[in-house]
């Protein structure tokens, strides 16, 4: 499990793949929201610039983020 810290009042979805890792490029992180691999909260999230904010729980290839504020 990873925990993420905002520095700011939320993150987009697809910056945040991108920064812990998960995803190498821009690219790959939409694709991987495209594809449904992404979970929010347990539900599947597309949108790729949703805003995760502090409590949010993502889920995608078998990591789980925590957002903490």
């Amino acid at each position: 499990m990873l925990e993420f810290v905002l520095k700011s009042e939320y993150i987009e979805l697809v910056k945040l793949l991108k920064l812990i890792g998960i995803a190498e490029t821009g690219g790959h992180a939409k694709i991987l929201i495209e594809e449904g691999e992404v979970f929010r909260n347990g539900e599947q999230e597309f949108r790729k610039r949703a805003k995760l904010k502090a409590g949010d729980k993502i889920e995608v290839l078998g990591e789980i983020i925590i957002i903490k504020g």
